[in-house]
């Protein structure tokens, strides 16, 4: 698992400054053993992800990792590399959320993500919603999850 590492933040994009069809890629995430372990003992303790003895006689041969952890620790690299600064985001929710192949320790994940929509929120001129599609791949360029995050974000203060 990647250990977080400091880096300057871009400066702050409101949502006046936002455009549809912009997108950037995370850092590399690397999926080890020992990490895939801990955390589903935590939070998701399947056979499949903590025993890898159990593991070995399944369908996938070897331990795999929860798609909770993959899900948060793209969440955290969302954080680490978002273009908008220290601008606070709310998430409001997501669509679509899909695991469709196994990560396996030794994998190494990359998240993309494309803004799908922005617009001004009817209610409160302060603030819209960004809706942003986000496609995980493996080093084998095979997707391993997929969904769509609406988020909360302020316009530019007159």
């Amino acid at each position: 698992m990647t250990e977080p590492t400091e880096t300057a933040r871009p400066p702050m994009r409101w949502l006046d400054d936002i455009e549809v069809g912009f997108a950037w890629e995370g850092r590399p995430i690397a999926m080890d053993e020992a990490a895939i372990i801990a955390f589903a003992k935590l939070y998701d303790p399947q056979p499949m992800h903590i025993d890898p003895e159990a593991a070995a006689k399944g369908r996938f041969g070897t331990v795999i990792a929860s798609g909770w952890q993959v899900a948060a620790l793209v969440m955290r690299d969302y954080v680490e590399t978002s273009p908008f600064g220290d601008l606070e985001l709310l998430g409001l929710g997501l669509d679509d959320l899909a695991w469709s192949e196994a990560v396996r320790p030794g994998d190494t994940l990359v998240a993309r993500r494309e803004i799908v929509e922005a617009r001004p929120s009817r209610s409160k001129p302060d603030r819209g919603v960004v809706r942003i599609a986000v496609t995980v791949t493996n080093q084998h360029d095979r997707t391993v999850m997929r969904y769509v995050n609406a988020i909360q974000m302020f316009r530019k203060p007159e």
